[in-house]
């Protein structure tokens, strides 16, 4: 037998892989019935699935926190994602965990991000009562919207860690969770960074008392984190930080909340950014016939107008945004043909 093929890739994750580990070959599988790959298993192909998606390539001109920044080494919605990626796989690798759901799970958990970060994300949730978030448009796009409306196909695993990976879900496998804890590691140390780069902070204002747990250096914050969650977690069907460790983590993110996250000069555009989605939104709420073909194919099979338009923007990237905003309201130079 090849060693390369998908069959003996299934059984060798029997042997190689922690007990507590997603084995492909037990996959809950996906919504419509396929044929499988003979090289790659489920777990593979739904990574490659993400990796090649249009929603996937647009991450790279959407904002992580920074709207607009001048600059070209503030993180991207994709940078965030790759980080978030690295991440996961090594503590699952560390682990014995199933790497390629990991990687799946991570690189299709923001799939669904607004423009403008997480700033356009409140925005259409105060305009739909709530109803929106990233991460069930994140699922919604690869259930739905992708490949003209066909979706991804995903397996069930794959989409549940999408769907959870905020700190409110609850995944039901180990590298979902694995994901989950790594988008926070994640943004936590590549936002001080930013927030650093961009004179928002100072090295000096960071808490001391995270900083004496966690480390003084991004690659000495990440290197100590994983290292504590795999130590922690190792042969336990769970993932887990030490106390101390839980404990400056999450006090350092209640710093960037409160000095970063909000009200900072690194969201002085963030007015510009809302009234932008706003308009956009109650534009099309208005004239629907101006939607593109395949959102006012949508309307036909029973979507509300509302999702339909939440769908088309959160799927924007911030240039796309702009731009339509431009063409929408400001005045078009007069000319005869």
């Amino acid at each position: 037998m090849c060693m390369t093929d998908r069959l003996t890739r299934e059984q060798l994750e029997f042997t190689q892989l922690s007990p507590f580990a997603t084995k492909s070959e037990q996959t809950k599988g996906r919504i419509r019935l396929e044929e499988p790959c003979n090289l790659r298993t489920d777990f593979q192909r739904d990574r490659d699935r993400i990796l090649h998606c249009k929603a996937f390539r647009r991450l790279a001109h959407k904002t992580q926190v920074f709207i607009s920044p001048e600059g070209d080494h503030y993180r991207t919605r994709l940078t965030h994602t790759l980080e978030v990626a690295q991440i996961a796989r090594t503590i699952s690798r560390a682990l014995s965990l199933n790497e390629d759901l990991t990687e799946a799970i991570a690189l299709g958990h923001d799939l669904g991000h607004t423009p403008f970060g997480h700033t356009g994300e409140h925005v259409l949730q105060e305009l739909t009562n709530g109803k929106f978030s990233h991460n069930k448009q994140s699922l919604r796009v690869v259930e739905m919207l992708e490949n003209s409306g066909q979706g991804l196909n995903l397996t069930f695993e794959v989409r549940d860690g999408i769907l959870n990976h905020p700190t409110s879900g609850s995944p039901c496998t180990l590298e979902g969770k694995v994901v989950q804890l790594a988008d926070k590691i994640a943004y936590i140390n590549h936002d001080i960074d930013d927030a650093i780069r961009g004179k928002v902070l100072s090295p000096d204002e960071l808490p001391k008392a995270c900083l004496n747990v966690l480390g003084y250096t991004s690659g000495a914050r990440l290197s100590g984190i994983i290292q504590d969650i795999v130590h922690e977690s190792d042969g336990k069907n769970c993932i887990m930080m030490s106390d101390k460790v839980r404990e400056a983590f999450y006090d350092m993110r209640e710093f960037l909340f409160k000095h970063v996250y909000v009200g900072s000069v690194a969201k002085e555009q963030e007015g510009k950014a809302q009234r932008v989605i706003k308009e956009i939104y109650h534009y099309y709420i208005e004239e629907l016939k101006n939607l593109p073909d395949g959102y006012r194919r949508r309307l036909n099979m029973g979507d509300s107008k509302e999702q339909v338009v939440c769908d088309y923007i959160a799927g924007m990237t911030d240039r796309y945004a702009i731009n339509a905003y431009r063409d929408l309201f400001f005045p078009k130079s007069w000319h005869i043909y």
